[in-house]
């Protein structure tokens, strides 16, 4: 499965001060345990030194004679790599979990850093494998898939992996770029995440967490918002060269890898490895942007009426409404209403996520030097998936627990698959997810009392679409944007601000003012970090959940069993393929005006409401 073993992007913070207090009751952590007992401990050392020997004796055996392999030897072949991959991951998997629990925590850091240098060590014997298999006959390896059916079940994989046979280095480049790594990108993203965690921020007085100052963004009171902003701006500005040195490093990195490597847009990798059509992607991405004026120029204009205001100051932009309910949800209720929601659609739902409460795979609390946001990580598939959440107490955090464990029961489900396709493209490894939230809020919303909480309830839903799907769209514009103005040479901070204010207009309309400093909020998006051009991947799943959702509204009998088949089904099928037994197809243009209608429909019925 896809790993989200990043923070989340803004859509998704739940910014928290440390712990949650009596009033949330208390809050799960990591039990790692499943995965190593302490990182000293003798199964890490013994998968390790077994890596060692197998990745020596898998090269002994097959490096130069992978064409030469009959249909059972190519079986041989890729089910012991499967092996490798797997305790590779788990290495991983738990050098990372314990790093984003505390990413202050120098031993940690230090751990992560020398696992991700001993495995990028362990893998330079496997550099070969996707070479030699990108050097073999179309024609050859058909044959091979088509006379024996194991084989052919990993046709996915080597499917995906011989999409980069275009763009492929020779083997020399290829093992440099894999040992680069680790001192190339790898040591910019923790640079970016210590400096990050590191900071700190003076509200009134006080210093003040990244999560903490961004959760005043979000406070009812508008003095506070305030107050909250301009501490962002201050620091923001102050690391802004620090920041522009590590986008720029970045950028023209990933520039020069793809001019070597032949791809023709710097896009084009992230398609690639999304098993998605470009073409999809931009009628995506052109189908939102013209959505813009009916969508968030339109809600945002209401917004601005419900707060008596002509105009919203940034820090409006996720202002509670003022007559919303501040009273704090208890990680008891939280639990309860998502159990609930995916009970009502199916119990099995239910059955999946109970565990996650239970043996210690949620880290809910927020703590000093946690990492930021929400993801839920696969780890391997002969483990679990855990789940990290910043938990505050807030209605968007019961959301995001619904998010997140959606992502969980996708990771638990397509674990069958095995370690190579499991792994689900970032454009589907989001349907669980915001499908999961989608039955909460619908749950919710069929519960409300009266008209002010369904009003509430409708806002904020259409505030967390906008969020997801035009700010995301944003995102990759500007993403679009600034690594093409790179190519032309290195940005002055000026000059990234510049990008990201012109966006800003285009997707939030006129009914903004934008305070000094706004420009410098491009900086801690991790996204643009981590892996560049990811942020689409949520207006995908948003618009596919809401195409998806339509279809089970409309009473289809076996939607359920569709559904679960397609979770089932992780990386071994393409998206047009899972899509078909629904009625759908994303190539379709006006597939995702679908989606995009009903967010607009949301809209037109809280302009109805203000109009009664």
């Amino acid at each position: 499965m896809t790993s989200h073993f990043y923070p989340m992007p803004e859509s998704r913070f739940s910014n928290a001060e440390p712990s949650g207090g009596p009033a949330l009751g208390a809050l799960p952590e990591w039990d790692l345990s499943d995965l190593y007992s302490a990182p000293d401990c003798d199964e890490i050392k013994q998968d390790l030194d077994w890596l060692k020997a197998e990745t020596a004796s898998f090269a002994a055996d097959y490096e130069g004679k992978l064409a030469g392999q009959n249909a059972a030897g190519m079986l041989r072949v890729i089910e012991r790599y499967e092996v490798m991959q797997g305790k590779m991951g788990r290495v991983m998997s738990y050098a990372g979990l314990r790093y984003y629990q505390n990413t202050a925590d120098g031993e940690r850091a230090k751990f992560m850093s020398d696992m991700q240098g001993a495995i990028t060590d362990l893998s330079n014997p496997l550099v070969f494998f996707s070479l030699e298999m990108n050097r073999i006959d179309d024609a050859v390896l058909k044959g091979l898939l088509a006379e024996n059916p194991a084989l052919n079940r990993y046709a996915p994989v080597l499917e995906r992996l011989r999409a980069m046979k275009p763009y492929q280095l020779s083997d020399e480049l290829e093992k440099f770029l894999h040992d680069n790594s680790v001192v190339g990108a790898a040591a910019w993203n923790r640079l970016f995440d210590e400096t990050m965690a590191g900071l700190s921020f003076d509200v009134e007085g006080e210093p003040t967490s990244l999560e903490a100052t961004l959760n005043l963004l979000s406070d009812v009171d508008r003095t506070k918002r305030e107050t909250g902003a301009k501490a962002l701006a201050e620091v923001f500005m102050k690391n802004l060269p620090l920041f522009a040195r590590i986008t720029n490093t970045l950028a023209k990195e990933k520039e020069i890898e793809d001019r070597w490597r032949g791809l023709e847009t710097p896009q084009k990798s992230r398609h690639l490895a999304n098993h998605v059509e470009p073409e999809v992607v931009q009628a995506l991405r052109d189908a939102v942007v013209a959505a813009y004026p009916k969508l968030s120029h339109r809600y945002y204009a209401l917004k601005a009426k419900w707060l008596g205001l002509e105009k919203l100051e940034i820090w409006d932009r996720n202002a509670p409404l003022l007559d919303e309910d501040d009273r704090l949800v208890s990680w008891e209720e939280a639990r309860a209403t998502v159990l609930d929601a995916y009970a009502g659609f199916d119990p099995r739902l239910a059955e999946i996520i109970t565990p996650f409460f239970e043996r210690g795979w949620i880290d809910a609390a927020v703590k000093p030097g946690k990492a930021p946001g929400a993801f839920a990580h696969p780890t391997v598939t002969a483990v679990h998936p855990y789940v990290m959440l910043n938990y505050l107490g807030k209605p968007r955090d019961v959301m995001t627990l619904a998010h997140e464990l959606g992502h969980g029961v996708h990771q638990v489900l397509a674990a069958g698959q095995g370690e190579l396709l499991a792994d689900t493209p970032l454009t589907l490894a989001e349907t669980a997810s915001v499908f999961g939230e989608m039955l909460t809020f619908r749950k919710l919303l069929a519960e409300a009392p009266d008209q002010a909480s369904r009003k509430r309830l409708l806002a904020g839903k259409v505030e967390d679409m906008i969020n997801t799907v035009v700010r995301q769209i944003a995102f990759y514009d500007f993403e679009c944007r600034l690594h093409a103005a790179r190519a032309e040479g290195e940005l002055t901070p000026d000059q990234i601000n510049a990008i990201w204010m012109e966006i800003q207009h285009e997707s939030l309309g006129d009914g903004f003012e934008f305070m000094q400093g706004y420009e410098s909020f491009w900086s801690y998006i991790p996204h643009f970090i981590h892996s560049p051009f990811y942020v689409y991947a949520y207006a995908f799943g948003d618009g596919l959940v809401n195409a998806l959702y339509a279809v089970y509204e409309e009473g289809d009998a076996d939607f359920r069993q569709k559904y679960f088949e397609m979770l089932k089904a992780g990386g071994s099928k393409h998206h047009k393929e899972l899509l078909t037994p629904f009625g759908l197809d994303a190539s379709d243009p006006k597939f995702w005006d679908k989606g995009l209608d009903m967010i607009s429909g949301m809209i037109d019925e809280l302009e109805a409401m203000e109009a009664r």
